[in-house]
């Protein structure tokens, strides 16, 4: 199994310019990125993103299920 801080760290690497965190337990994930590498791309295409960097987690059964709010600094700022 792999825990939070662990997929954090893999989003990280895998997406530097943006602000991660990740909560949640037993498979079940949240992921929040901030980031302009968002700008320009549509929710489904935001989420292909991580789900290209999660996927051989999630196809060895380490992740089951991931829920994502993928934003641009801009849109961050605006739910503040």
């Amino acid at each position: 199994m792999i825990d939070a801080g662990q997929i954090q760290n893999i989003l990280t690497d895998a997406l530097p310019d943006c602000e991660i965190r990740v909560n949640g337990e037993g498979g079940k994930y949240q992921v929040l990125a901030v980031g302009e590498v968002f700008r320009g791309l549509n929710p489904v295409k935001r989420q292909q993103t991580v789900y290209q960097i999660l996927n051989p987690h999630i196809a060895s059964g380490a992740i089951h299920a991931v829920s994502m709010r993928l934003l641009t600094a801009e849109e961050h700022s605006a739910l503040a």
